[in-house]
């Protein structure tokens, strides 16, 4: 071969060679660029399809807790679940897929077995690989999918799609619609937030602090890719002062009476005397269905006329400035008239009158008689009346955290609502607008001795289970007035409930202080229309027990229609709230298991279940005998020992299940297939269907209970 033709061979197989490694190094090149070469917003240099992103890795929010630790407001992941059929191999589909859908099916209800397993082989045969099997599941029901057939095998040999991108977050309320106002939620909605209640007002601490995260796109969408950029810190939990056991008798309490006086709307608020935290607050409004739900604070945002219970403050100013003493005459007629005023202003018995009495009575019997006797003693220095409702805190916000409080409406000497008939309605409880848990702050400074609380909502951040914040009761002001004035108002609220206008609602447990009110509303026209024509607004405020005070409360329900007095409407919540609280608090009662002669101070033992009144007792160190068998036991003593005996339960008939707890009367029942209905608490003291009656499951059996 010549040389020229070798040299041209040669030259060529170089060429091939170079070319063939500049292309290897043009495609490792732009493997590498693929790679490495993103900008900040994960953009291909050279391309406009985003193929990776960074994204927000949002933190779990924190809890909003009662004070005992449960859960008022929480995070509940739920998830979509699809399954791609295909994955599976054919033997493993078509032996286990009408054992898949029947499972589906039993799980959610929603198809019948057969449409759910056509649906998956159709999708099968048209190679759908994205099948939605249900949305929103909860992470047990997920759990439960991944336990059925050809599920059971993951996502790559089963088709199972239920992982982190289809993972989503939902704010729950598992104690329902108790406090739910108060609890409230924080939203970010066009550019606005929205912040409401404890939730919205503790919202920094509840957020945490997002992270940020790679996404890939995908066939199906975007995907994270696991790559963590910077660790979310999960927010914090926040611990509320709110009590549940409290707040679930609030609750219905407040819906029973609403119930049962017609009214349209009410709340209830019950403060610790000596911190001001905030126990329970309920919050409730018919709706046009005749249900109740919680739209609007009123407790804490709606300003209205407090009435009589304002005279509380009227009688501490007048008894501060040395203007009068419990012991004062008054000539209550009925009626009394003012200079400027079209109309006079009458006592509830319309112009009977009680006669000459003391100031103290007048007060007990809420007689309007107050609002010429304040009048007389203010009616030359208004500004001295004005300048001790400052001191008493009664003109201005109290500054609570959650947002929506208002300024009290106060009229003020020399302003364009003052007139001559100011200071005698304002002393009585118009011409004047508080909110209830203003009005609630001044009873409580009277039961903690004339210290003044902020009331409060929040007693703890907590995070990863560690205290983190505490926020400690605060004192606004350590005396509103004379330890003197304190005593003699304190005996006047506990007058009100033993010789006046609440003396029907005397508890037989211990004594309750409180103050009675009812408030004529306006029309739309801003005028006072007849008694029969008008609406108005029951209130009831006061604190207990009164020797000792524990807790303060206000109940206030607007518009009833079946009575209007402040006792019979809101005082009997007041009272059947005290009551239960009472019975339910162990600060009220002294430990029975600490008596030196214990067959002297022996418990009553309801009815029920065996093993727990054994155990109870045995706990508390009595002796006790039980005789015979069977789960159940009633209680014989007839001399100072316990006795329990058996309480004999067939399954064909009805037990008698007089003198258990609703607990075990509603177990028993219920797991015999009976449909119960409760009515009061305490033990049973009567049921619809007599013992021994032939069982019937699904029949309703009604039981009464009592507190005896």
């Amino acid at each position: 071969m010549k040389e020229s033709n070798r040299k041209f061979l040669r030259n060529r197989a170089y060429l091939i060679y170079f070319g063939f490694m500049a292309l290897m190094a043009t495609v490792f090149g732009t493997v590498v660029s693929i790679q490495f070469s993103r900008d900040s917003i994960g953009e291909m240099p050279g391309q406009g399809k985003i193929q990776e992103r960074i994204v927000s890795d949002e933190p779990r929010l924190g809890d909003v807790l009662d004070k005992d630790m449960n859960p008022l407001i929480t995070t509940v992941s739920y998830y979509d679940v699809y399954m791609d059929p295909t994955v599976a191999s054919k033997e493993l589909f078509d032996e286990n897929i009408d054992s898949l859908a029947k499972g589906i099916s039993d799980l959610f209800h929603r198809k019948e077995a057969k449409d759910i397993s056509n649906q998956l082989r159709i999708a099968r045969s048209k190679g759908n690989r994205f099948v939605s099997i249900q949305k929103q599941v909860t992470n047990e029901q997920r759990m439960a999918l991944r336990e059925l057939p050809i599920l059971n095998k993951g996502r790559m040999k089963g088709g199972i799609i239920d992982g982190q991108n289809q993972e989503s977050t939902v704010r729950k309320n598992p104690k329902g619609r108790l406090a739910q106002r108060t609890l409230g939620y924080y939203k970010e909605r066009n550019g606005k937030k929205y912040a409401v209640g404890i939730e919205g007002a503790f919202h920094e601490y509840l957020a945490g602090k997002p992270g940020a995260q790679i996404e890939q796109k995908i066939a199906n969408g975007w995907r994270k890719t696991g790559k963590v950029i910077e660790e979310s810190i999960p927010g914090s939990d926040v611990v509320t002062t709110i009590d549940s056991d409290i707040q679930e008798v609030v609750h219905s309490e407040l819906e029973k009476q609403l119930l049962s006086m017609d009214a349209s709307h009410g709340c209830v608020i019950v403060m610790e005397v000596a911190t001001g935290y905030i126990r329970a607050i309920s919050n409730l409004k018919r709706n046009s269905d005749s249900s109740f739900s919680e739209s609007y604070n009123y407790a804490i945002g709606r300003l209205s006329a407090p009435g009589s219970t304002f005279k509380l403050a009227s009688l501490m100013a007048a008894l501060e400035d040395g203007k009068l003493s419990l012991d004062t005459e008054v000539n209550a007629s009925g009626t009394y008239h003012f200079k400027g005023s079209k109309k006079p202003l009458y006592d509830s018995n319309y112009g009977h009158g009680y006669g000459k009495i003391s100031l103290k009575e007048a007060f007990e019997l809420s007689s309007n008689v107050i609002a010429p006797i304040i009048d007389n003693a203010y009616k030359n220095d208004p500004h001295q009346f004005i300048s001790r409702l400052e001191k008493f805190g009664l003109t201005k916000p109290i500054g609570i955290a959650i947002a929506g409080e208002p300024d009290p409406k106060v009229s003020r000497p020399g302003s364009r609502q003052w007139s001559g008939i100011s200071i005698p309605y304002m002393s009585i409880g118009y011409e004047l607008e508080q909110t209830p848990l203003q009005t609630l702050n001044l009873y409580n400074s009277v039961a903690n001795n004339g210290r003044m609380m902020k009331p409060q909502f929040v007693q703890e951040i907590r995070n990863a289970g560690q205290v983190v914040k505490t926020f400690d009761p605060v004192v606004i002001d350590e005396k509103i007035c004379s330890e003197s004035t304190i005593e003699k108002v304190k005996s006047c609220l506990v007058g009100v409930m033993e010789n006046g206008t609440g003396k029907d609602l005397k508890s037989v447990m211990f004594k309750i202080a409180g103050k009675t009110g009812t408030v004529k509303l306006l029309d739309a026209s801003g005028e006072f229309l007849n008694r029969s024509q008008s609406e108005y607004q029951a209130s009831f405020c006061g604190f207990f027990p009164a020797e000792k005070p524990l807790y303060s409360c206000i109940v206030v329900i607007y518009k009833p229609k079946k009575n209007i007095y402040g006792a019979k409407v809101s005082g009997t919540v007041f009272a059947a709230v005290a009551n239960k609280v009472f019975a339910s608090n162990l600060k009220y009662h002294d430990a029975i298991n600490e008596a030196d002669d214990k067959s002297e101070n022996l418990p009553p033992i309801k009815a029920g279940y065996k093993a727990d009144a054994s155990n109870i007792l045995a706990e508390l160190g009595y002796e006790h005998n039980i005789t015979g068998s069977g789960k159940w036991i009633a209680e014989v003593r007839p001399s100072k020992k316990i006795n329990l005996i058996p309480r004999k339960v067939k399954k064909t008939s009805v037990p008698n299940v007089q003198g258990m707890t609703a607990k075990d009367a509603i177990y028993l029942l219920e797991d015999m297939g009976m449909v119960v209905q409760i009515s009061g608490y305490g033990k049973v003291i009567y049921q619809s269907i007599a013992e021994g009656t032939a069982l019937e499951k699904g029949r309703l059996i009604k039981l009464t209970l009592k507190d005896v």
